[in-house]
């Protein structure tokens, strides 16, 4: 049984200010949470299962969680951030973060990424072209939100995510060539592997800001065959990273 205290310190999760307190999260849903049981990035700090899933699990799967709670699905569904909740919601501790030290390899810079299902499909699409480094905006929005966890499917914990300043991030690093993504640019198609530099992608309406577009060493764009205005900043972060480390992979 879960008690009003625990549902009410579960539920000041949703809170960014709360998790950054805390150093928690909350990750929801079998896939997810087991990926993170078994990365050793994290700790599990409670675990809220159904009876019938734990049923379902052996017994070694809990061995890393500090306190194992058996809920009703109702009470779940109480705490639960999603809107069709899962049996296994999770709080787990924050990976510590740093600022990246660069080297020969490629990074990517997200300006002002607001929308968290975009976020977190951008952090998989990294973790699936092997790129170690997320440096955000910080508007960009939390890569804890319990959306952007279920939308990473696993990835986030794989990823160093730091944020900060972009401008001053990009000054300090300015032996690393900056690419902006950009609605006129040359083509993406066009151009070989990049080994080494910071690939920025822009906010999902305003794109890149003015101050950190005036740092690119150079301008690229995914060529319009239609007649779409733009695509979803994930979307293109996905196109451009196959094309950019395409060399790399063949």
């Amino acid at each position: 049984m879960l008690s009003k205290a625990k549902a009410k310190y579960i539920q000041s999760l949703s809170h960014k200010k709360v998790r950054d307190e805390l150093q928690l999260f909350i990750a929801e849903g079998p896939k997810v949470v087991q990926e993170f049981l078994s990365s050793g990035d994290t700790s599990c700090i409670m675990l809220l299962v159904t009876q019938s899933f734990l049923e379902t699990r052996t017994p070694r799967m809990f061995d890393s969680v500090t306190e194992l709670i058996v809920v009703e699905p109702f009470e779940l569904n109480k705490v639960s951030q999603l809107v069709t909740p899962h049996d296994v919601l999770g709080v787990f501790s924050q990976k510590k973060m740093t600022a990246p030290v660069l080297s020969d390899d490629l990074s990517l810079l997200l300006d002002g990424i607001r929308d968290p299902g975009n976020l977190g499909t951008i952090i998989r699409i990294a973790d699936w072209f092997a790129i170690k480094n997320l440096v955000c905006s910080e508007d960009t929005v939390d890569c804890f939100n319990s959306k952007v966890v279920q939308a990473s499917m696993g990835s986030l914990l794989r990823l160093n995510i730091w944020y900060g300043n972009l401008e001053n991030y990009i000054l300090a690093n300015s032996n690393i060539p900056v690419y902006a993504a950009t609605l006129e640019g040359e083509n993406v198609f066009t151009m070989g592997r990049i080994s080494e530099g910071l690939l920025v992608i822009g906010n999902e309406s305003a794109g890149i800001s003015k101050n950190i577009l005036d740092l690119a060493k150079t301008k690229i764009s995914i060529p319009r065959i239609g007649k779409a205005e733009s695509l979803n900043a994930a979307v293109a972060c996905g196109i451009l990273l196959s094309s950019l480390t395409k060399t790399q992979l063949s």
